[in-house]
């Protein structure tokens, strides 16, 4: 009586811990790559789930079709040949499934690592994206401003993060965006979305990697391309700018709220240099290159 009560409440605490939990926002995307991953999840949801009950249709057909008889205790079924062609399709159809599922999943991933389907035509904007403990600074070159912890997007326009780390590796994750991209000290990655319509979105860090996790959330609010370029100016209206000192007291700090900024930390701490850049830098003979490339080279490292 007492493990029947004990497994009761387990559920029952289950049950009120599920009822807590947030809608799962990747069934709800907003844009065309956060679809295509939606879409492929879904698809992968009923692949699987057609595979159970296959294997619970014929796992409930073998359990009655040789259920214990009352055939007498010295009873000796006959002998039967195993059959070949059961063999081979129990063979080939995980293969089938196996192979199925990784088309699939690599015509996915092709089609998120690009700019988003649609806007083939339009000019991206570049956002850097870099994570500290635990915080999020989103730096915009082409407007020359700077945020912490929230990070603000026209619609209707594919949006380039360049991703990296001051500290541990942390994953950038918008989930009705995007998929999670990794971002890590001394190279860059890169993650492509557009938002296909106003709203406010939560992102997170998907990489369990400290004591500062949990909270390391932002806000990332799609607008009008009217409505970012009055928020582009109020900040360099109104805002200060982001100074040396300044950053480094960021850097160092642990926790702290929506901060803005009229200028870039990348004016005096520029972004580590993309991997395949860094390849061909590392590569390329320096006496062919001149004082100002060497120069830039050193730089981004």
């Amino acid at each position: 009586m007492k493990k029947k009560l004990s497994l009761m409440f387990v559920a029952l605490s289950a049950l009120a811990l599920l009822a807590g939990c947030e809608p799962l926002t990747v069934f709800n995307p907003k844009g065309p790559n956060a679809e295509t991953l939606s879409n492929t999840i879904i698809l992968s949801i009923i692949t699987m789930a057609f595979i159970l009950l296959v294997v619970y249709v014929l796992l409930a057909f073998m359990l009655t079709k040789y259920r214990a008889s009352k055939a007498s205790a010295d009873y000796e079924p006959p002998h039967e040949e195993g059959s070949h062609l059961l063999e081979i399709t129990w063979t080939v159809i995980p293969i089938i499934i196996v192979a199925f599922l990784a088309v699939v999943t690599v015509r996915t991933t092709s089609t998120v690592e690009a700019q988003p389907a649609g806007y083939d035509d339009k000019e991206p904007l570049v956002i850097y994206a870099s994570s500290s403990n635990w915080k999020w600074h989103f730096s915009y070159p082409e407007q020359g401003v700077e945020t912490v912890n929230y990070v603000n997007i026209p619609v209707d326009r594919p949006i380039e993060f360049k991703l990296y780390s001051f500290g541990p590796i942390t994953s950038f994750w918008i989930p009705q965006l995007a998929g999670q991209k990794y971002a890590m000290s001394d190279m860059l990655t890169t993650i492509h979305l557009a938002a296909d319509e106003v709203g406010s979105f939560m992102g997170r860090n998907s990489n369990f990697n400290g004591r500062g996790f949990a909270e390391m959330e932002f806000e990332a609010q799609s607008m009008t391309q009217e409505d970012f370029d009055k928020w582009v100016a109020d900040v360099k209206a109104k805002e200060a700018p982001l100074t040396e000192e300044k950053f480094d007291e960021l850097l160092k700090a642990e926790h702290v709220g929506r901060q803005s900024f009229s200028s870039t930390h990348l004016d005096f701490s520029p972004a580590p240099m993309e991997h395949g850049k860094n390849m061909d830098m590392d590569n390329m003979d320096h006496g062919d290159m001149s004082e100002e490339d060497l120069n830039s080279e050193h730089s981004g490292h």
